[in-house]
């Protein structure tokens, strides 16, 4: 006994645009966002990557300490008499060098987030288009504030004493933090132009070595040779040390801070533009 199965074809119903439309988009398109709120995302989520992987404070923690505690019991007897004198020296100087040496990894982040396809996803998002350059940049902003508290609370324990204050050491902090913001537009720069991490890491060390050792972080230019003070006299990293010590000193140095904001205004203006437009192009 057979028994014959008939299927029964059934025609579908026309749909309109129109109809189809309105059931995609059953409400208004949101509102595209703006540059501060997405700036702020982007640099949230800087901050989230360091609470995953938090062996990225290593640098901000661990190295501050160690330079302090060995260039003061080090050199403190032999360049001022007593390590507890050459403190109130140095303490500015090296957290300006402990800061401005580890803005190269605002460029090492970028390039592994490159190497990833992460930007890739980036540019296809419809936002401000620097906003990812920048959350990298509110992100590091908050590891060179720990860095910075972290050398001031040692230096307390070792023995300085900022006279300016509350006020003096929070300016400090804060020129310190407009500089470091702009530096890192140049390793922004190395980094979405260099091909690797391990590169971008080389020549940023390259240019920071030089730049922060031959200056006024460690001793008065007074006692170099005359061709080496014209260097180091108008050296960024000189303008930047001499105005943190002079603001945690209570003094007012007006002309290193304006020199130290002028740096900052060029950098920004000269690679800003430069790195954006090889985002674009990247």
């Amino acid at each position: 006994m057979s028994t014959a199965t008939s299927t029964e074809t059934r025609e579908l119903a026309p749909v309109s645009t129109e109809s189809l439309a309105a059931l995609l988009v059953a409400k208004e398109r949101p509102p595209r966002p703006s540059s501060l709120s997405t700036s702020l995302t982007f640099g949230w989520r800087a901050v989230l990557k360091i609470k995953h992987v938090p062996e990225q404070l290593f640098d901000v923690t661990a190295f501050p300490i160690m330079n302090l505690l060995m260039f003061t019991y080090l050199f403190g007897g032999a360049l001022a008499g007593s390590p507890t004198d050459y403190i109130q020296f140095v303490l500015p100087g090296i957290l300006v060098m402990s800061v401005v040496m580890i803005t190269m990894y605002t460029g090492v982040s970028v390039n592994i987030d490159i190497e990833k396809g992460v930007f890739d996803r980036f540019r296809s998002l419809p936002i401000w288009r620097p906003s990812a350059m920048v959350g990298y940049l509110l992100g590091d902003a908050l590891r060179y504030t720990i860095a910075s508290v972290i050398m001031l609370c040692m230096g307390l324990l070792l023995g300085y004493r900022a006279d300016g204050g509350v006020m003096g050491v929070v300016a400090g902090i804060a020129l310190l933090l407009v500089f470091s913001f702009a530096f890192s537009w140049i390793w922004t720069m190395f980094g979405l132009l260099l091909r690797t991490e391990k590169s971008v890491m080389s020549v940023s060390m390259m240019v920071i070595f030089p730049l922060t050792f031959l200056s006024n972080v460690f001793v008065d230019p007074r006692t170099m040779p005359g061709w080496l003070q014209a260097f180091v006299n108008n050296s960024p990293v000189t303008h930047l040390a001499s105005a943190v010590r002079g603001l945690m000193a209570g003094e007012w140095p007006a002309a290193d801070v304006m020199w130290t904001l002028g740096w900052s205004a060029l950098f920004v203006v000269v690679f800003g533009p430069v790195t954006m437009r090889l985002y674009n192009r990247k």
